[in-house]
């Protein structure tokens, strides 16, 4: 089975409410957070799953600290690099089956098989966009930003692209990261965020 998730931000101390709580996250410390998001992870993943992250595992630096704690995840994990991600230590990258910076893959969706591209930036024009590849990103947290590139979405799937590319399929964008209400912490696979997200907006 395949997961997707990003920006967890480990030892990130601003996303919690010890420091600038910036993203609006539950937790009080690193500690309560590193605990939850790992119990999550681990309650649900199994060794013989594959999880994307697509970027911002940890705050850069804390070698050890990270290492332990990224060990500890179960599946085959997948980077998609972030920003935040320092990739240098050997013993880091032995942690995962892959590290790249962007990546295409196929996955379920129901009955179908649907194109995925897997990037930690959004992607305003990505390959095939009308024609049903699904862009997965991160990047963007709950504010301003992602509200922005949402609306863009939006304004795509209107008239004026419907009459610029005929018989075009709706475009489709999903940010999988961790603080976002349909994502709660923990990887999801494509059917749950399709799902939830969509069902949130429609009851927003």
């Amino acid at each position: 089975m395949n997961y997707y998730i990003s920006d967890m931000h480990f030892f990130h101390k601003n996303v919690t409410r010890a420091g600038s709580g910036f993203d609006g996250r539950p937790y009080a410390t690193l500690e309560e957070m590193h605990e939850d998001m790992k119990s999550r992870w681990n309650q649900k993943i199994t060794n013989g799953d594959t999880v994307y992250i697509l970027g911002d595992v940890s705050l850069r630096g804390r070698w050890e600290e990270r290492i332990a704690l990224v060990s500890t995840l179960k599946g085959h994990k997948i980077l998609i690099r972030g920003n935040h991600d320092d990739t240098s230590d050997l013993r880091y990258q032995k942690l995962y089956d892959e590290i790249c910076d962007y990546k295409e893959i196929t996955d379920r969706l129901g009955q179908e098989t649907v194109h995925l591209v897997l990037s930690h930036y959004p992607i305003l024009m990505w390959k095939n966009q009308h024609r049903g590849w699904i862009l997965l990103y991160g990047h963007l947290h709950n504010g301003g930003e992602y509200r922005y590139f949402q609306r863009l979405i939006e304004e795509m799937n209107g008239k004026d692209f419907e009459a610029r590319i005929p018989n075009s399929q709706p475009i489709r964008a999903y940010n999988v990261g961790c603080m976002l209400p349909y994502m709660d912490y923990e990887p999801r696979t494509l059917a749950e965020i399709v799902r939830d997200s969509s069902f949130r907006k429609a009851n927003a």
